[in-house]
């Protein structure tokens, strides 16, 4: 992945920490900000997937879950399929086991 200096615009390889055209230095990439995608123990209905992908994003719960299952009539099931496959690739909420530092896997 390429990374672009702020300064001229050229364009540099990811690794780069000094722009080669005009010398300005190169900020770290930051870390994605956000919550992480995991299907909570609390709140779901079917598997979590619709609550896990809301809570991700910062959308409302029920517009997703409104939006699936019309998705799901309107696509002939291939929304389906992109459920159950959420639902296996979307790590679930680990529990927090209270007095347990670090938190038990």
């Amino acid at each position: 992945m390429a990374v672009f200096c702020n300064r001229c615009g050229t364009g540099l390889p990811s690794s780069a920490r000094f722009c080669s055209s005009c010398g300005s230095t190169i900020p770290p990439p930051q870390p994605m900000q956000g919550r992480p995608l995991v299907r909570p123990r609390v709140g779901r209905q079917i598997a979590g997937v619709c609550i896990a992908l809301a809570h991700a994003n910062g959308w409302d719960v029920s517009v997703v879950r409104i939006l699936t299952v019309l998705g799901f009539f309107f696509s002939s099931g291939l929304v389906g399929i992109a459920y159950l496959a959420a639902w296996i690739g979307i790590p679930e909420e680990v529990p927090v086991v209270p007095g347990a530092y670090p938190p038990q896997v």
